[in-house]
């Protein structure tokens, strides 16, 4: 995906980018590559497929949740960025918070959002099982987010207890989401969540499946979840 059908592609969703907006996305595909050349940030480096699978990946949530108006967002496991900061380029009014386990990422991150002037965007190096227990965020943000490889009901020990009351959980995933669904319904209602919408679609020009999962938040999440590090992963709610 070239930069004109990046910006013809989101044009055709109603997202209408600036030449700031261009222009950040451009600086942000440089930093990336500079800095993958020094430590492991993605496996994809050429430009095209960046703008296709990172960027254009990223913006997808834009499609079905309103980023439009200035609400707290969180991005667990943030990684390289994704989808936090194309998301935070496209909608410059949210508030970011960014949680990634690794400190370099974390570094590579702090550089992003300075070269490209970024606002209201607060990074932290922890863990998610740790992050989610911390008084001043649990329970605290309008959506929280992952684009991970995690299954559903792991991802949703790890995300929903940072998430508001009447808030929610966005969750972006590849294939197999439906089947996911049906075995993490147990955990998302004892998380304190409610599935409100799973929406299925294919990435422009390869056509791989996308699926993004949103969950509202209805009850307080119990307070031993999330479990101490590593646990969610090993043994996943069932």
């Amino acid at each position: 995906m070239n930069v004109e059908l990046f910006q013809s592609s989101l044009k055709e969703k109603g997202v209408q980018l600036s030449d700031k907006q261009l222009s950040q996305f451009e600086r942000y595909y440089e930093l990336l590559v500079e800095w993958n050349e020094k430590m492991n940030l993605t496996a994809i480096t050429e430009k095209e497929e960046v703008y296709l699978k990172h960027f254009y990946d990223s913006v997808t949530a834009g499609f079905y949740f309103d980023f439009n108006q200035t609400i707290t967002v969180c991005d667990v496991g943030a990684g390289a960025g994704f989808p936090a900061i194309p998301l935070k380029i496209v909608y410059p009014d949210i508030k970011l918070t960014v949680v990634d386990s690794l400190n370099k990422r974390i570094g590579f991150l702090q550089h992003v959002t300075d070269e490209l002037g970024l606002e209201n965007v607060s990074l932290h190096h922890d863990r998610a099982e740790t992050f989610a227990q911390r008084p001043e965020f649990r329970q605290n943000f309008d959506l929280v987010m992952a684009r991970a490889v995690a299954r559903l009901s792991v991802l949703s020990e790890l995300c929903l207890p940072l998430v508001k009351i009447g808030g929610h959980f966005l969750g972006m995933k590849g294939a197999n989401l439906p089947e996911e669904v049906k075995d993490g319904e147990k955990a998302v209602k004892l998380l304190g969540g409610k599935i409100k919408d799973v929406h299925s679609f294919l990435l422009p020009i390869e056509e791989s499946e996308r699926n993004i999962v949103i969950i509202e938040k209805v009850k307080d999440t119990p307070k031993k979840f999330p479990r101490k590090p590593g646990t969610p992963n090993k043994s996943p709610i069932q």
